[in-house]
């Protein structure tokens, strides 16, 4: 069912998603032309909604030029290119795809987790390198009935905290308030560090994070902790994680974001032993993107024809007048 509303869409979706929107609305691709600046000027009171994915800035600038936008629909978890505070302030609404993804970024969590304490790439490696027919792999560590602590007790949080009861580790977390959970809470990051032996990282990006993880707690999590990242770059110091690996400041850590996407072609943490590296593609699965796909584009929808089927979980700015 087609409806005549514009939606601007400014990041190059998969084509499901293009497809999709194409089919439902009319729709103009900033990301297409020469000058987007200029073409979205051009069309400045036609839109009436943005579909974006994480990591295209939707700034308060171009906000306060679309006077007719009413949503802007993020297609994934991720907001933190959006100036939603801006977007509350002109009455626009803000949604993502929360839920569609919490099983894939778990699945990635707990995989990253059980490769790095079993060094699955380094022994893939060895094998293929033909040096098991002069020597023996070295010893890898255990994970099962270890500490395992979890930064940001969200809906993947949760998920991931499931997920890892089959392993008989002790489940601890920090987040900025205490959940209606099980599981051990830890009121500040650097007392969660030092208790367990796995930190995980599944915190929202953003100013507030930004180095939430720095030399201090991975000195804390210490020489024989782990860190997996499958949140955002920006949450861990960089620089600081080489440091603590290149120095056995800590044991070992799985990565599926970066401070820069994608890094550097010669990138320090490329040529790291202790690592595991995933190129951000913890939901990239055929039934996640097209799930993502479909609820994206039924937020803008649901919200444009004003449908009662609107799911409440998906708006950021509950707060706004409606």
């Amino acid at each position: 069912m087609k409806i005549e509303k514009n939606v601007l869409i400014m990041s190059l979706f998969p084509n499901e998603i293009t497809q999709l929107f194409d089919q439902t609305f009319n729709t103009f691709k900033s990301y297409e032309q020469e000058n987007p600046e200029k073409f979205i000027e051009s069309l400045s009171d036609k839109i009436d909604a943005i579909a974006v994915m994480g990591g295209t800035n939707v700034s308060s600038e171009l906000i306060k030029k679309l006077p007719n936008l009413k949503i802007i629909a993020n297609y994934g978890v991720g907001y933190d290119a959006v100036d939603v505070d801006q977007a509350t302030l002109s009455n626009v609404k803000v949604t993502n795809t929360p839920d569609v993804l919490n099983d894939e970024v778990a699945d990635t969590a707990v995989a990253l987790t059980l490769c790095v304490y079993k060094n699955i790439s380094s022994a893939n490696n060895f094998l293929l390198e033909k040096k098991w027919l002069k020597s023996e792999f070295p010893l890898s560590k255990k994970f099962s009935g270890t500490k395992f602590g979890i930064l940001g007790m969200g809906r993947i949080g949760k998920t991931i905290a499931k997920r890892i009861e089959a392993f008989n580790c002790e489940i601890c977390y920090h987040s900025r308030n205490e959940k209606d959970v099980k599981y051990k809470f830890f009121s500040k990051l650097e007392e969660l560090a030092e208790y367990v032996d796995t930190l995980c990282v599944i915190t929202p990006g953003g100013e507030e994070t930004k180095h939430l993880v720095n030399s201090n707690i991975l000195q804390k999590l210490g020489k024989n902790g782990f860190l997996i990242n499958i949140a955002r770059g920006s949450v861990i110091d960089q620089k600081a994680l080489i440091h603590a690996l290149q120095n056995n400041i800590i044991c070992g850590a799985g990565l599926d974001v970066f401070e820069t996407e994608p890094p550097i072609e010669d990138h320090m943490l490329f040529s790291l032993q202790n690592t595991l590296l995933t190129p951000h593609n913890s939901a990239l699965t055929l039934e996640c993107r097209k799930r993502m796909a479909t609820e994206s584009c039924e937020n803008v929808f649901d919200f444009l024809t004003k449908s009662k089927n609107l799911n409440k979980n998906n708006i950021i700015n509950l707060n706004i007048i409606s």
